[in-house]
This record gives C-alpha cells, structure tokens and sequence, in this order.
C-alpha cells in the first residue's frame, strides 16, 4: 500500500504563472495612472482657459462690446485685475470689475515661471508659443492655451 505524500508548499511552475498574470495585469494599469498626472493639467489648464474666456465675455458685456485692448501684456492684465471705466480706463472712480485677482496658470505649459505670462497678438495663433501661458489677441478678445492653440 502507498501512502500518499501531503504537499505543503507550491510548486515552481504555479509561482511563475502567477507572476506573470500579475507582470501582465501591471502591465495594463500602470500606463493609466501615468497618464492621469497629463490629463489632470490638461483638465486644469481647460478650466482656467475656460475662466479667462468667460470674464472676457462679461468685461465685453460691461464695455459696451469692447474686449481689453491695452498696449501690451501689463496693461490688459490691469484692465482684468483692476477696477475700469466704461471706456476702459482706470482714472478716475472706476465702478466696473476688477474681473480676475490675477491671470491664472497655464499647467500645461510645463516651464512654471512661464505658465501664467500673457502674450498679446493681432491675429489668432496658428502654432504652439510655450514661451507664454495664454496667447490673447486683442483684436477680437479670443484667448487661447500657448501649449495647446486649438483648445
């Protein structure tokens, strides 16, 4: 009569396939969790551009049609950040605004000292400048992600 033996421990073949079921199920889940980090500061900077293109549309309906059209980046974002008169200006008691506390970050403009400078154009993009945060074109008040143009 034989006497069966009682096994204790798992064999090398059953640890193997486990380790490769959990090599290809890593596999499948670690790309998504790198690519939350980008789809995070792309949700932001669309929320922010977002913000920017809504008090535009309030400070072009409190201005008579008229978007900021200042001599430069400086001088539109005193006209978001402070209060202005209905032309515009800020002498005077102005009673309109201010429409921002400051202009927002650009997280998808990956140079942080860069992510919130406006650059300011005549015409609409038609390329990526990640020298700036936001391209605005003074011209017909459009405002635009520098990372990303057709956003």
């Amino acid at each position: 009569m034989s006497r069966m033996t009682r096994r204790s421990a798992f064999t090398l073949v059953e640890v193997l396939i486990v380790v490769v079921i959990l090599a290809i199920l890593a596999a499948a889940v670690i790309p998504q969790f790198t690519d939350s980090t980008t789809d995070a500061r792309n949700s932001t900077s669309l929320f922010n551009l977002s913000t920017l293109r809504s008090q535009i549309a309030i400070y072009k309906a409190q201005h008579g049609g008229l978007v900021p059209t200042g001599a430069d980046a400086a001088a539109i974002t005193l006209q978001f950040t402070t209060k202005t008169n209905a032309d515009g200006t800020t002498t005077g008691t102005p009673a309109l605004g201010p429409y921002l506390q400051s202009i927002p970050f650009n997280p998808a403009v990956v140079d942080p000292t860069k992510q919130n400078l406006l650059k300011v154009v005549t015409a609409d993009p038609t390329a990526n400048d990640t020298a700036f945060g936001w391209i605005y074109n003074k011209t017909n008040g459009n405002i635009y992600s520098a990372a990303d143009y057709t956003k």
